[in-house]
């Protein structure tokens, strides 16, 4: 697949490349994000580089991970509109495919741009339209029990809270119990691709 941009209001979403370098690799140097995420620790140039020039586009080219850097976008008018890269890079946001129409996703936001609603600006954009164009029928969000900032990220974006899994994030050779999540389609008034068919409550 191509790597496609998604709009919305503030924010322009598209594929990390070369350029992008020097921005993901300053971003990561934040010790919230190394501890909270899977990426290396320490974070090294070579991380920053081998994710924008092998691991994203390799995520698109195969249809296995879509990764967008999360940028905003300049003022009507100004230079490096929607037509160029964006503005600052505020966040990164990948969408991992998983098993047959079912997706997880993961997110971090730039320290300075923590706290306006970035990441749930993009969320649920690439969500809506990971369920439109790809035929997603579920995404899944986790996080290591604990990381409170993500879920907030994921309950305002509209996910529901399913329980806590056992030992199921492997962070840096550790084995930790992780939230789970899931956002539907019809949770964004979309329609789905295969039928759903709810459990009756007992």
């Amino acid at each position: 697949m191509e790597p496609v941009t998604l709009t919305t209001d503030r924010l322009l979403l598209r594929a990390v490349g070369p350029r992008d370098t020097q921005a993901v690799y300053d971003a990561v140097q934040d010790p919230d994000i190394q501890r909270w995420t899977t990426v290396p620790s320490p974070y090294l140039p070579e991380h920053a580089s081998g994710f924008t020039e092998q691991m994203v586009p390799d995520g698109w080219a195969q249809g296995s991970m879509f990764t967008f850097g999360v940028f905003l976008r300049p003022p009507d008018g100004a230079h490096g509109g929607s037509g160029e890269g964006g503005g600052e890079l505020s966040g990164m946001l990948g969408l991992t495919m998983r098993s047959l129409g079912v997706a997880e996703i993961g997110f971090w936001a730039a320290k300075e741009h923590r706290g306006h609603g970035y990441v749930t600006e993009a969320t649920l954009a690439a969500c809506r339209w990971i369920f439109t164009e790809v035929g997603v029928d579920r995404v899944e969000w986790r996080a290591e029990v604990g990381n409170h900032a993500s879920r907030a990220v994921a309950e305002r974006a509209g996910f529901t809270m399913e329980g806590t899994l056992r030992a199921a994030i492997n962070n840096k050779g550790v084995r930790r119990d992780c939230w789970v999540g899931s956002l539907l389609p019809s949770d964004l008034g979309l329609p789905s691709t295969a039928p759903y068919l709810p459990a009756r409550a007992r």
